[in-house]
């Protein structure tokens, strides 16, 4: 809808349509303040905003971070912590923000127009006038706490990142490449010391400077009403002219008006080393600078040329240093856009002895492959495939332009000139005629003969241990130096702080913001078919029905069609795994890992895998094989493809190659298993990953896919697995082979189809190809259950407690977990939606005891229906048992009545439900996904959602109070629940005394004493050669378990600077 001309001060400067998609942009901007909105038209149920402000800084004080906590502090009219989550969860939104080197962007998503329209310009205030009280910078960025430890929510987050790896040479790499009067070389974040004496003041005066209308862009993506958008803004600048700059105040604008970036002078190589014990494989990080981002033609070509040299295992530095060499595990890439684009390569864990040889070997490649032709076929396959993943991606959701416009936002054109590439994808035309000579000389522009910035970490365990001796004495020092008296005084400071943080939000104020309507949330639709042995589930009446019954003969497989208005076709072949021997369950990874990157064979010849690989990217726009999370049970696996219409028959040839013409090549096994068990240590270092993989371990029985999939058992069982394939590659690969022979049967398979019926040829007999010459005539599997692959301590939790001590952490995790409902019509399942969405609201009460108080980066409620558990995590905690405490005395307070529950509150749990169900049907590939999930893997109604929500709204607080005794408080007893905990050394003691004292039988464990080798001995009986894991007590074979994380489990997502 367009603006009515001359009501508004908000002119309209760009309206055009969009090159990949049907949706429109349109700029406005304001007379009065400079503030600018950008709008990008697309249907579906959510209303994406991007509230972006140009942040520079020029020290590590982390002042444009600590503005992302202080902002939902509250603002000049709504002095109130919290008020702002509280009314979006209302009004079925939620926020977020983030904080990058040159921005900070504050999030708003939404359920329809209204309940976004609704918050906008209460969230605009908080951005641009909020309080920033010395209260609220005392409990968000940085105190000590009456114990003389450092605290406060800023601070936690960043001790967590500081001193890993990709932080150390992330810094280090930007130290070099800027200098200290450029903005991009410091730490937005904050660095731990700067942190500790940064003040309230320099907070306001760097809000004072940036957080001007002019310099914040209101970047909205769905379906908008222009005309109340433009009126809301108006109104919200008629409240605050008075509080901001006028516009003809002199204004430097951020990045633009700064001081040019010089170019590197000299390529440099320089060494850092980060804490860990396991010293057998560090990083590179190399640093180029690039080309300008508003040079939309150079910027495709870069994007080009790096998937052209490392965006798949045929490219050519990860097919050299990966593939073939196997001196890396990975070669990955980043841009970061600026007006001199930072190119990013990292190869990650490299012999930490052969890094320097590495680093010479990838730019050897580099210079070689500019030296020669360049393979002008394949660059231009990469050209299409990006245009054609682009035109995908803003299908899916406009958001995937989101970063480019936030670009834009930061170093376009005010005028919007540089916005209009959104127009058309031109760029793509002229870099598909492109000469080998233009693209070898942007090759040795950028890469090969440009100056550059490596960095080499190097792991160190003497390192580790001197930052924990420093750590402890700093504190110990803070701890005498502020005396008994020093403590008990800042022990009140806090308490007086939390107190004035913590004033209760009105009822009026929060009863002028009514509950919207749920009218203009549109969502996604799909119409389900059945054809072959999904026949079996009933029968449908519609016209998608009616073409899938035109395309006949049925088939003896399982199809499942959803018709909806899309341009591509969306392919999943969902698989049974329960006919895999339990043996050979661990050479899932390797099955996974290898599916594509394989040769083949093809009427009798074989194919390389590089052909393969190279002839797979030109037919699809993306492919994949995993299990099936994303489809709510991980016990299965998933292939999915996306591909174009004409290409349909192609996918299906292609899924029966994989399946039974694929050559397991000891070559290409070699390349994979080393790749493998590169990453190891890697994920060995993240503490919240291994206490997820030692609760799988706990929980799940070795028949589970997720378990003999998990880090703890991959560790151990493919450094035997490659030493049988070196030693005796016959036995191994007959061992790949029953794998296979037990896992590809169409007995196995459900394949789900989303595409427009209408326009797509033979949805059904295209599929005969797949089934040639298979043994169709056993009965359809079913699907594997999560419950069923729970072990006895899965299916009783109680009374252990594993600490596990990480030399690589510095803070804690933890993982407590029992029964819960075990059913998607279970009646309690309505309760445990609500209570969950309530209780791990933002600024709901788990937030305010925990994160509030500087306990915890994060915690959440967890539920797994399939396996009828649920869950209490905490993250990123400074001490994860006092986390675990406050938790457990919050339900105790709702169930004894000193803690009332509140009717608005649970109205916006209620409501973030509702928003959960938008996300589900947010497209029609989505759209369709939910029905297939819902009919298929959970056997319920296509009309779930709908029906759950009845429910939902029908819970009282009678009821909630007796779920939250009889299921969610056992989460916290030691008879009813068990904890798996991950910490620093120096958190071990106290934390196992603490959950000691709960009555948990509390064990000190190392990583090792939860591995499992299923069964594989080493070769002749031989000790694995430096694997820390033999010097304990053995894998645990007999016990341990390990299950995915399943439906509802996730992590607190962490700040993350946007690429």
């Amino acid at each position: 809808m367009s603006a009515p001309k001359g009501k508004s001060h908000f002119k309209t400067l760009q309206h055009f349509q969009s090159g990949a998609s049907t949706g429109t942009f349109t700029l406005y901007e304001s007379e009065r303040t400079g503030m600018r909105a950008i709008v990008i038209g697309q249907k579906g149920p959510k209303i994406h905003g991007y509230f972006t402000v140009a942040t520079e800084i020029h020290d590590d004080s982390g002042s444009p971070h600590t503005l992302e906590h202080l902002v939902f502090m509250g603002s000049k009219s709504y002095k109130y912590k919290g008020l702002l989550d509280k009314l979006a969860t209302r009004a079925y939104s939620y926020t977020n923000a983030w904080t990058a080197t040159d921005h900070t962007a504050y999030t708003l998503t939404s359920a329809g127009w209204d309940g976004f329209a609704q918050i906008l310009p209460v969230y605009l205030e908080h951005v641009l006038l909020p309080t920033l009280t010395d209260a609220g910078c005392y409990t968000e960025v940085h105190h000590v706490d009456g114990t003389g430890h450092d605290a406060g929510v800023v601070y936690s987050e960043m001790q967590g990142t500081q001193n890993s790896p990709g932080e150390i040479m992330d810094i280090k790499a930007r130290r070099l490449i800027y200098p200290p009067d450029v903005g991009f070389r410091y730490e937005t974040g904050g660095m731990l010391e700067n942190l500790r004496v940064l003040s309230a003041d320099r907070i306001r005066a760097f809000h004072k400077e940036m957080y001007q209308p002019r310099n914040l862009a209101v970047v909205l993506i769905g379906e908008i009403d222009h005309v109340q958008l433009l009126d809301l803004l108006d109104k919200f600048e008629d409240g605050i002219t008075g509080d901001v700059p006028a516009i003809d105040t002199p204004w430097r604008r951020p990045w633009v008006d700064s001081k040019p970036v010089p170019p590197i002078q000299e390529s440099l190589v320089e060494t850092v080393e980060f804490p860990e014990e396991d010293e057998s494989s560090g990083e590179i990080t190399i640093g180029f600078l690039g080309p300008d981002s508003n040079d939309n033609i150079a910027t495709s070509a870069l994007n080009v040329l790096i998937t052209y040299l490392a965006g798949s295992s045929v490219s050519v530095l990860e097919n050299t240093l990966v593939e073939t060499e196997q001196v890396a595990s990975a070669v990955y890439y980043s841009l970061d856009p600026r007006p001199d684009t930072l190119i990013w390569f990292i190869l990650s864990s490299v012999a930490s002895e052969k890094l320097a040889e590495v680093e010479k070997r990838f730019f050897a490649v580099l210079e070689e492959t500019a030296s020669k032709p360049l393979d002008l076929e394949y660059i231009r396959d990469c050209v299409r495939r990006e245009r054609r993943q682009i035109l995908f991606s803003v299908e899916e959701s406009a958001t995937h332009l989101a970063s480019a416009v936030i670009t834009d936002v930061l170093f376009g054109a005010r005028d919007g000139t540089t916005l209009r590439q959104f127009s058309s994808m031109e760029e793509y035309d002229v870099l598909e005629s492109w000469s080998d000579d233009q693209w070898r000389s942007f090759l040795k522009k950028w890469l090969s003969d440009a100056n550059h910035v490596s960095v080499l970490g190097v792991p160190s365990k003497k390192l580790s241990e001197k930052l924990k001796a420093d750590e402890k004495k700093r504190v110990e020092d803070q701890k005498t130096r502020l005396g008994e008296a020093g403590l008990k005084d800042l022990e009140q400071k806090l308490a007086d702080a939390k107190a004035e943080n913590n004033i209760e939000i009105p009822a009026s104020v929060l009863e002028q913001f009514k509950i919207p309507g749920t009218e203009s949330i549109h969502f996604a639709e799909s119409v389900t078919a059945r054809s072959g042995l999904a026949r079996s589930m009933g029968s449908l009446v519609n016209k998608a029905q009616e073409i899938v019954d035109r395309d006949t003969p049925d088939l003896p497989l399982f199809l499942h069609f959803e018709h909806a208005e899309t341009n591509f076709v969306h392919i999943n072949v969902i698989i049974s795994t329960d006919s895999i021997p339990i043996d050979r369950r661990p050479l899932v990874s390797l099955f996974l890992d290898n599916f594509f990157d394989t040769p083949i064979m093809r009427a009798g010849k074989r194919v390389e895998f590089e052909k393969v690989v190279t002839q797979l990217e030109k037919d699809t726009i993306f492919y994949g094989i995993e299990k099936g999370s994303y489809l709510g049970n991980p016990e299965v696996l998933r292939i999915r493809m996306n591909v174009e219409r004409e290409k349909y028959g192609a996918v299906v040839r292609w899924i029966k190659e994989l399946f039974w013409h694929s050559i397991f090549d000891p070559t290409r096994l070699k390349a994979a298993i080393t790749k493998i068990l590169a990453d190891i240590p890697d994920e060995k270092r993240d503490g919240d990953n291994m206490g997820r993989s030692v609760r799988i371990m706990l929980h799940y029985g070795r028949k589970s896919i997720p378990r003999s999939q998990g880090t703890l058992v991959k560790g151990v069982y493919y450094k035997r697995f490659l030493r049988l394939l070196e030693d005796k590659p016959d036995v191994a690969i007959s061992q790949l082979e029953e794998f296979r022979a037990g896992l590809c049967k169409p007995e196995n398979f459900r394949v789900l189809v989303v595409a427009n019926l209408e326009k797509l040829n033979r949805p059904v007999t295209t599929w005969k190809d797949l089934l040639e010459n298979q043994d169709t005539g056993s009965p359809l599997n079913p699907l594997d259950s999560r419950a069923a692959r729970l072990n006895d301590l899965g299916r009783n939790p109680r009374r252990l407690a594993y600490v596990i001590p990480m030399p690589t952490i510095d803070s804690s995790f933890s993982f407590h977990t029992a029964r819960g409902p075990d059913s998607h019509d279970h009646p309690d399942l309505p309760a445990l939606f609500v209570a969950n969405a309530y209780l791990d609201s933002v600024e709901g009460p788990m937030w305010t005891a925990i994160r509030g108080t500087g306990l915890a980066y994060g915690t959440g409620f967890t539920k797994d229906v399939d396996a009828g558990l649920v869950s209490f995590g905490v993250y990123r905690s400074p001490n994860a048992y006092k986390a675990f405490v406050a938790a457990k005395s919050v339900l105790k307070g709702f169930i004894s009545g000193d803690l009332q529950f509140d009717q608005a509150e649970i109205e916006g749990a209620i409501s973030s439900i509702i928003l959960e169900i938008a996300s589900s049907k947010a497209n029609v590939t989505t759209a369709g996904q939910s029905n297939f999930i819902n009919q298929v893997i959970k056997g319920v109604s296509v009309d779930y959602e709908t029906e759950m929500l009845k429910k939902v709204r029908a819970v009282d607080i009678p009821t909630l109070k007796s779920f939250l005794k009889t299921v969610m408080l056992p989460i916290f007893d030691p008879e009813t629940a068990d904890t798996v905990l991950t910490c620093s050394k120096l958190l071990e003691e106290d934390i196992k005394k603490g959950f000691e004292s709960e009555g948990f039988k509390v064990e000190v464990q190392p990583l090792s004493h939860f591995q499992d080798d299923y069964g594989l001995k080493p070769v002749d009986g031989e000790e694995d050669e430096n694997d820390e894991d033999e010097d304990d007590d053995g894998a645990n074979e007999d016990e341990g378990e390990e299950g995915s994380e399943g439906e509802g489990e996730s992590k607190e997502n962490e700040r993350k600077a946007h690429d």
